[in-house]
């Protein structure tokens, strides 16, 4: 039995694949730019979706000695690839359709067109919907990447779908072409949102989300003993996560508390995340600087009264140094 992730993305490639045949079909017996549009971009989602099974099943695979870190960039490459894909077929129909605004044709069985088109709409969307949420769920960019293809294919349809009945109304044959540039400049666009959104997931670029997130998790479970947390940073790895932080505790613990407080640290992150956490946690010993911000009660070293509560957020949090002023 398959994951649902892999079931989806399974599913979104049989019916790109049968909605391409579709609607190709229906350009051969219509010649519209419109649904040659809408045809051209069913070709994306059928090899998209390809990759992105493959991308999913990669990085759902265990880490080894060549990828201690997993397989999980593979899917910031596949939205990215996903990206190219569609920034490529929308200058491809920009040229087709621009020459069909030059030299309108009659067209033929628009009807035909338009309910192929409508079918699509609704489909894409749905199964487009169905990606997405699952994608964010479980934090997979492949997934999020696709589902947003698919309803970026929806709206495609159902702005074609307006220019086609407006043709079959008027008569005017160019409102298909034009219909199609705009389109294709909306594609082209969202594809490159796509893509630099990939690039930034490849280069570890901060996920202010995902850094929210974490820096929620630690504010709504914060403990006393928590003296200090600094230079926090995440790394994704497709649906996976990886983050790293320095913790100060009090430094006349033994090292069998340490232990247990970090364990402790680890698992309420874990448990917020339905995708893999690894977390890397370096320990610091409370120092006298810290007295001013510290929560411990009946501490057996205090040098000095607590007099300010430091604000846990995504700034303070990744800042590589220990917070001893206390206007913070």
């Amino acid at each position: 039995m398959f994951p649902k992730k892999y079931n989806l993305i399974l599913t979104s490639f049989v019916v790109s694949l049968v909605l391409m045949i579709a609607k190709f079909i229906a350009y051969y017996m219509t010649y519209s730019s419109a649904i040659l549009t809408d045809a051209l971009e069913s070709i994306i989602n059928v090899v998209a979706s390809a990759f992105a099974f493959y991308a999913v099943y990669l990085a759902s695979q265990p880490r080894d000695l060549n990828h201690p870190y997993g397989h999980g960039k593979i899917e910031f490459f596949s939205a990215g690839l996903e990206g190219v894909l569609i920034v490529l077929a929308s200058v491809f129909i920009i040229f087709h359709a621009s020459e069909g605004l030059i030299n309108p044709e009659p067209l033929m069985d628009l009807k035909i067109g338009l309910l192929v088109i409508s079918l699509g709409v609704i489909i894409n969307y749905l199964l487009g919907q169905s990606l997405e949420n699952e994608g964010n769920t479980q934090s997979s960019p492949t997934l999020i990447a696709d589902g947003k293809h698919l309803k970026l294919d929806a709206i495609s349809g159902l702005i074609l779908v307006v220019a086609v009945i407006l043709v079959i109304l008027t008569k005017i044959y160019w409102i298909d072409s034009l219909a199609s540039i705009i389109f294709a400049m909306y594609m082209a666009w969202n594809g490159i949102k796509i893509i630099r959104k990939s690039i930034g997931g490849l280069m570890d670029e901060t996920n202010d989300e995902v850094l929210e997130k974490v820096v929620n998790i630690l504010k709504n479970n914060k403990k006393n003993e928590w003296i200090d947390i600094h230079n926090m940073r995440i790394q994704e790895y497709g649906s996976d996560i990886h983050i790293d932080c320095h913790l100060t505790l009090p430094k006349y613990w033994n090292l069998e508390k340490v232990h247990e407080t970090v364990h402790e640290f680890e698992e309420i992150l874990e448990d917020k995340f339905p995708s893999n956490v690894e977390i890397f946690i370096h320990t610091d010993p409370c120092m006298p600087e810290c007295c001013h911000y510290c929560k411990v009660e009946n501490c057996p070293i205090r040098q000095s009264a607590q007099t300010t509560t430091i604000d846990w957020n995504k700034v303070n949090l990744s800042l590589n140094q220990k917070h001893f002023t206390e206007s913070i």
